[in-house]
């Protein structure tokens, strides 16, 4: 699926700004048709933005069910012999879309994009009502899991097994644009070196004939071809690298029988590898390190909606502090965030929706006693595998020729004890492989087995663990936290041979409290926890990777581990830096 973009053939409109709202608990707007007219009893509602915090409502806040938004759009006459596309590029978790009174589109999944053709059903030089009906419940079979409780006083409250706020709402941009009737539909790149040749390997997806070109930075040709398959060789290539995102633009045009071009889209491309090979993750044949953090999309008031200030603002932290690279914890991130990080060199791991599916952890915090089975059939299922698999599908799909995605991360922190995870994960593991053969996958483990009893770490390419000796297990005991965690370490290395990341250690740190011996939720603590954790990383050569848990400050569910959310950033919500932010700058700007 091609992003919109303005071009010689092409048009795109921003459906963006304030929507009209409607929360319908009752789902009564279904079976009365509220899309059929003006939405009644309505208040403004942003887009893109998360609903839940806009007004301070706790029935907003905490609204389980349906949500409407409805908005009118112009469509201009000289759109009538195109083809029309209305795009969502998020809507959580799940959205039927109606124009004028006829539905287009049906979608489940809160993070990935959707579109619809619409060029039947809207009136040109008119006015036009475009409708959705967003629903935000959660249940064993979605991705990420959840449960509803019924309340003896009728209400409903959602419950789910991820550490932050169930946000919802189009929390992305809404488009309507505009193609050719015969037009490009798809375009898959993928990239190769011989000696410094790069060699692009390129998929148009089109109905007939189909011319590409290649320019550079500056915007010379340096090699074209026809066909809609083939091969680009590029001498003396420019690679995209760490640090260093450089673009080359692949145009690819479709050609009428009078070989005048029909579409064109232009697709840009970064020329790298990655591979994996025995303890180290090499990017264009070399050792690469991950710097950085897993990131949430989070802020105060907007909450997960997509925001340009605050992306540009988080990268220019990410460089101020030495990050070469995050994670998009918990799901796949906005699309406009992987392109700023194609163009500025910073390497991210992209990661599904699939947290939660580990009974034995709840809201981000391990639970003691007996262990509890997940994979059940009233559990997680075949359903929840059915769905998983779509969404590892969507990801690879929108993510595929962004040169900054280096490995797919295709759950964080499952159950990988029990045998049943062994048959859950095999064949999701092999529809990524299939899909994209390009890159290594992997999955984040928590702590809750040995090296030795997990029952999927040979299906994947890389070990992420996600570690908190010192803060869930053994809190404010650095010493044993420190032993233990370089034990661990050097099993993992041991036993399964393969580069280990790092891919989430802290501590809650609540800003602004200090004390001379460091105890635990205090800056002190955290710096001294980190402090631990990079000596250890220094000693095992195959730890390849370190990304703190957690960059800023973000919502959760409400509770009593929790004070007004999780408190394990760098940075506070606010983007103001704690103590261990100056820490981790001396630490990797020192290591470039």
């Amino acid at each position: 699926m091609l992003r919109p973009q303005d071009g010689p053939t092409r048009e795109r409109r921003s459906l963006a700004g304030l929507w009209r709202f409607r929360l319908d608990a009752e789902g009564a707007g279904r079976t009365e048709g509220w899309w059929r007219s003006t939405l009644a009893a309505a208040e403004d509602m942003p887009v893109p933005a998360s609903y839940n915090d806009i007004y301070p409502d706790t029935a907003v806040r905490d609204h389980v069910g349906d949500a409407w938004y409805q908005t009118s759009v112009w469509v201009p006459d000289q759109w009538a012999d195109q083809r029309v596309v209305l795009r969502f590029d998020a809507a959580t978790h799940r959205a039927i879309v109606w124009v004028n009174d006829t539905e287009v589109a049906e979608h489940e999944g809160g993070y990935t994009p959707f579109e619809a053709d619409v060029t039947e059903h809207l009136r040109p030089g008119a006015e036009n009502r475009v409708t959705v009906v967003m629903n935000n419940e959660l249940s064993w079979s979605t991705i990420p899991p959840g449960t509803i409780e019924e309340r003896p006083d009728g209400r409903r409250v959602q419950r789910y097994f991820h550490d932050f706020f169930n946000y919802a709402g189009l929390h992305r941009p809404v488009w309507l644009y505009t193609t050719p009737p015969a037009y490009i539909s798809d375009i898959t790149v993928t990239t190769s070196f011989d000696d410094t040749t790069g060699v692009i390997d390129y998929r148009v997806d089109s109905t007939g004939d189909v011319r590409v070109v290649l320019r550079d930075a500056s915007g010379s040709e340096v090699a074209s071809a026809d066909g809609s398959a083939g091969f680009l060789r590029v001498p003396d290539v420019h690679p995209w690298a760490p640090g260093d995102g450089y673009l080359y633009e692949l145009e690819a045009s479709l050609l009428n029988q009078s070989g005048e071009v029909v579409d064109s889209y232009r697709q840009p491309v970064g020329v790298r590898t990655v591979e994996v090979r025995g303890k180290q993750f090499l990017i264009n044949g070399t050792p690469f390190y991950f710097k950085g953090f897993g990131k949430h999309e989070d802020a105060a008031v907007r909450g997960k909606g997509h925001d340009d200030v605050l992306m540009v603002h988080d990268f220019a932290l990410l460089d101020w502090i030495g990050a070469n690279s995050f994670r998009t914890s918990h799901y796949p991130h906005a699309e406009d965030v992987l392109d700023y990080a194609d163009r500025h060199g910073v390497v991210v791991i992209g990661e599904t929706p699939a947290v939660g599916l580990n009974l034995n952890i709840g809201g981000g915090v391990f639970k003691s006693g007996e262990r509890v089975p997940t994979f059940a059939a009233d559990r997680v299922s075949d359903d929840t595998q059915h769905n998983h698999l779509r969404a590892i599908q969507e990801l690879v799909a929108r993510d595929k020729n962004h040169p900054s995605v280096v490995l797919w991360c295709v759950a964080n922190e499952p159950d990988n004890v029990q045998p049943e995870a062994r048959d859950y994960f095999a064949p999701l593991v092999a529809e990524t492989r299939r899909l994209d053969p390009t890159r290594p996958v992997a999955y984040a483990n928590a702590l809750l087995a040995p090296p030795d009893q997990c029952v999927i770490t040979d299906l994947f390419d890389v070990v992420l663990l996600n570690r908190y000796y010192g803060w869930y297990f053994g809190p404010g005991d650095l010493q044993t936290a420190e032993t233990s965690l370089e034990t661990e370490l050097r099993q993992w290395a041991e036993l399964h041979g393969k580069p280990i990341i790092i891919t989430e250690y802290g501590a809650d740190t609540y800003p602004g409290l200090r004390d001379i011996v460091p105890s635990p939720w205090t800056e002190e603590y955290q710096t001294e926890l980190l402090d631990v954790y990079h000596r250890v990383f220094d000693r095992v050569d195959a730890v390849v990777g370190e990304q703190v848990w957690t960059f800023a400050d973000f919502a959760t569910m409400p509770g009593v581990f929790r004070v007004d959310g999780n408190k394990k950033g760098v940075f506070t919500r606010d983007r103001r830096p704690k103590s261990a932010a100056f820490q981790l700058r001396t630490r990797w700007l020192e290591c470039e």
